[in-house]
């Protein structure tokens, strides 16, 4: 890989768009840079390419642009003469804005901000590096299957919305509103007057054929609706509402199957990845964070050298500042969200799966610490140790973390009784 900016053959300054991209390009010992349009097209980028190719004799062209991944990242790796150098988007913006205090916006100009700022400042920049298909692969499910469950939520959220407006009782009687057995039930009786003219007998056939067993469960939804009361009796309202709701419901149930085959196609995946059993062993992890905690760290050990470069990366290491006499904490404003949620939603649920995190969750809340500073600062502790499972390719021992707590006197455990 090569370490100078004069290493290379050119640098390319790339400003992306959806139909064409403004290109900077300096080769190397000229001063002038030459700017052009590239159409984004699999034919005039291959056309681009080969000119490239053919002009610097296959030697290694850098290419700056402000995505890690999309489509024209994509193209780009299929040559393997491009070395792609990804720019963070603030990071530009406060280059721009170094240079152009009127917040004056180019396509041309960004591109060669993005190749002065590769000239000027090389050492902040690291090259994008291709891990293999089956973890890029994985990278890219576990994001579209999060894509695909907050779609759901904002779709239980409206229909959680229209009922209230005709049919709150349904909504009390059913805690999961993604399930089958909540959508087939407000599907087949819309509203409470539909639901009141069926038998008791109906009900257990239903519930029974959604696995619901539970006599008593059944018999107190049964009483439930017997004895609820409707909210309104105007077809105004009720008619209106019951339709949206239907039509929420039928798209609901087409995002659940595909979470499904989402789930089905990332066991598969993980499955076929050596790290997945480090991740797949660690404290309510589960089919679902394990794999997204995998696709958090990828197989490049050399990405993070140590712990604390995955507490930046993933925002969860707080940022002081300091100035004159002044210091204070924050946490970081910016950052990968999608990264951010992976660490903190495994965390809180790895509470009740593990001795010493509950134990520094428990104390922290006596201390009347709020909820989300706890979770942080727990997930603060829990990258270090991950980062040393990964780093050294073991899975995690929880009992060996206790006695090396116990051993230095941690005060998470001081006043806790370890288990047997």
């Amino acid at each position: 890989m090569s370490s100078h900016p004069s290493d290379f053959a050119a640098v390319i300054g790339l400003d992306w768009a959806d139909r064409k991209h403004d290109i900077c390009l300096l080769e190397a010992g000229q001063l002038t840079p030459e700017f052009s349009v590239l159409e984004h097209d699999p034919v005039a980028i291959d056309a681009w390419a080969a000119k490239l190719k053919q002009r610097f004799g296959g030697r290694s062209v850098a290419v700056c642009i402000e995505l890690a991944r999309g489509p024209i990242v994509s193209a780009l790796l299929e040559y393997d003469f491009f070395v792609i150098f990804p720019i963070n988007p603030a990071m530009l913006a406060k280059y721009r804005r170094a240079f152009s205090p009127s917040r004056a916006k180019d396509d041309p100009k960004d591109a060669f901000l993005a190749l002065d700022l590769f000239r000027h400042h090389f050492d902040r920049l690291s090259p994008l590096r291709r891990e293999r298909p089956a973890m890029r692969a994985l990278q890219r499910l576990v994001h579209n299957r999060r894509t695909l469950v907050d779609d759901r939520c904002r779709l239980i959220n409206r229909l959680t919305y229209a009922l209230k407006e005709y049919f709150p009782q349904v909504v009390r009687w059913f805690r999961d509103k993604h399930t089958d057995v909540f959508i087939d039930f407000v599907t087949r009786w819309p509203t409470l007057a539909a639901a009141k003219r069926a038998h008791r007998d109906t009900f257990v056939d239903f519930f029974n054929v959604h696995n619901v067993r539970s006599d008593k469960l059944i018999q107190r939804r049964v009483d439930a609706i017997k004895a609820a009361r409707q909210l309104t009796s105007d077809t105004a309202v009720i008619e209106p509402h019951r339709l949206l709701a239907e039509s929420l419901l039928a798209q609901i149930g087409v995002l659940s199957k595909a979470i499904a085959r989402f789930d089905t196609e990332i066991d598969a995946r993980a499955a076929e990845l050596p790290d997945y059993k480090i991740f797949a062993a660690l404290p309510g992890a589960g089919a679902t964070l394990a794999p997204r905690l995998l696709a958090a760290f990828g197989e490049h050990r050399d990405r993070f050298p140590d712990a604390a470069s995955v507490q930046k990366c993933s925002g969860i290491a707080p940022v002081v500042e300091r100035s004159g006499n002044k210091s204070w904490t924050h946490w970081r404003f910016i950052g990968p969200t999608f990264l951010r949620q992976t660490f903190v939603e495994w965390v809180g649920q790895s509470i009740p799966h593990c001795f010493w995190a509950k134990a520094f969750y428990d104390s922290r809340r006596a201390k009347d610490v709020p909820h989300q500073v706890i979770i942080r600062a727990l997930a603060f502790k829990w990258i270090r140790i991950l980062w040393r499972c990964w780093y050294d390719r073991q899975p995690y021992d929880e009992a060996r973390y206790l006695l090396a707590l116990q051993k230095r006197r941690s005060p998470i455990i001081a006043n806790a009784a370890l288990p047997a």
